[in-house]
């Protein structure tokens, strides 16, 4: 994982490039992993990957950084070196914390939950999850939405767009309604600007995209569509420009001079991880340039209260989850448990049923072993499931292996009958999703 708090924002970017190809790049029938979802922001860049087992941890870390160096066009050291790995109950608490918006840098921004939720549908509809991975994802963004109802943190509203427009009006006259403002962009990012804007009652709102979305985006938005033809002019007007496309559109002083603006004064806003203003903007003395960096800076601190408040919710929930987790591991040693008894019962009822036929008295009899196979089988069950709850599944399957003569591998295997690959680790970390390998937190 990789975020804005440990790694500068062009790092993040530059390990984003290609992110929506890293977990389909990475999973193959043969591979390390079997799931993966890509959480890529404009100040955090992480990847949730499940390993096949314990041991399998390292290669699937190996395998992510290779696929991340191919696509960045960074080599293995630089990125190896730039990413931060969680396993096991480290990385539920990280993606909890991460989707209550308690790791931003805006604490208790809005826009990250909902880009939880994204990150989980982008990788359904490609096909890279796995049910672990969903659990975790939607148990993520359901605790997020606990903190958003229980706490201070969801009443204040703060997002990184919201801080950069409080930066907006202490540079300049605070009344929206007269400023000519233009957004680059169509995506996620665009949108909350959009809506932001509104409730401040900006009213002269141009937006351009060179995907030719502007037309479509503003129809359900507001705002006026912009074309190559018509940016120009909208340039020359601008009080604000805010950029939200990712790169789309390099805006350079080239730009603004040939727009014909003179001296006139301009707040750019540069809300995109691979920045959509140049940084000649920055050297012109008439232009004020905030950017993600400014926003991290100026970001206020939360109440104490509201913050623990948040912070004891989060912890429980990932507590909760991570122990539920771990008393799934315990249920494929449950079933082959229960498969080998039902075939020693089924040998003796067989037996049963050759020596008396099918009397009435053999039906008796092979009702009253069924009946007194369950209840033997009660206490073990209740028990293996504890143990998977408090990280200690390797007991329950030492035990089996010891009792029974079940091994690991008849486990396994009846995992792979039932459809599903086997948990990551058997006890403490029954998947691996932080490989949160690439977790620079960027806040898009």
């Amino acid at each position: 994982m990789a975020s804005h708090s440990d790694v500068d924002l062009e790092t993040v970017a530059r390990l984003s490039a290609g992110a929506s190809e890293v977990a389909s790049g990475v999973l193959d029938s043969a591979g390390p992993m079997t799931g993966a979802v890509v959480l890529a922001t404009c100040n955090r860049y992480e990847i949730y990957a499940e390993a096949r087992s314990e041991d399998d941890v390292e290669a699937a870390r190996a395998a992510i950084i290779t696929e991340i160096a191919e696509l960045s066009g960074l080599d293995e050291h630089t990125v190896s070196m730039a990413l931060t790995t969680l396993t096991g109950d480290e990385a539920v608490n990280h993606l909890f914390n991460v989707g209550a918006g308690l790791d931003s840098a805006v604490i208790g921004e809005r826009e990250i939950a909902g880009q939880v939720r994204r990150a989980l549908i982008e990788a359904q509809e490609a096909g890279t999850t796995t049910g672990p991975l969903v659990r975790l994802f939607q148990t993520a963004s359901r605790t997020a939405k606990d903190v958003g109802s229980q706490t201070a943190l969801g009443g204040r509203g703060l997002s990184i767009v919201s801080v950069a427009l409080d930066l907006a009006e202490d540079l300049r006259d605070a009344d929206w309604r007269t400023k000519n403002v233009v957004v680059f962009g169509t995506g996620a990012y665009a949108g909350a600007t959009m809506s932001l804007l509104q409730q401040r009652h900006a009213e002269n709102v141009a937006v351009y995209s060179n995907s030719g979305r502007a037309p479509a985006f503003v129809a359900t938005r507001g705002g006026t569509a912009l074309t190559e033809e018509t940016l120009r002019e909208a340039l020359a007007d601008a009080d604000v420009v805010i950029g939200c496309s990712g790169g789309d559109h390099k805006l350079t002083a080239a730009d603004l001079a040939e727009a014909g603006r003179g001296n006139r004064e301009l707040v750019a806003i540069d809300l995109a991880l691979t920045r959509d203003f140049d940084s000649s903007l920055e050297d012109l003395e008439h232009v004020d340039v905030i950017t993600l960096e400014s926003v991290r800076m100026a970001a206020p601190a939360e109440q104490a209260a509201a913050l623990e408040q948040a912070r004891e919710i989060v912890q429980t929930a990932a507590q909760d989850f991570a122990s539920g987790q771990r008393e799934r591991s315990a249920d494929a040693a449950i079933v082959a448990l229960r498969k080998h008894t039902q075939k020693v019962l089924e040998t003796e009822v067989e037996r049963v049923r050759k020596q008396h036929g099918c009397t009435a008295a053999a039906k008796e009899v092979e009702f009253a072993m069924r009946r007194m196979m369950k209840q033997l089988l009660h206490e073990p069950t209740v028990r293996a499931r504890e143990l998977a709850a408090a990280g200690r599944a390797d007991e329950v399957e030492s035990a089996l292996a010891s009792l029974f003569g079940i091994t690991g591998e008849d486990i396994a295997a009846q995992v792979a009958g039932q459809g599903g690959p086997r948990p990551a680790t058997t006890a403490a970390a029954p998947l691996v999703p932080g490989l949160t390998t690439g977790s620079h937190q960027r806040t898009a």
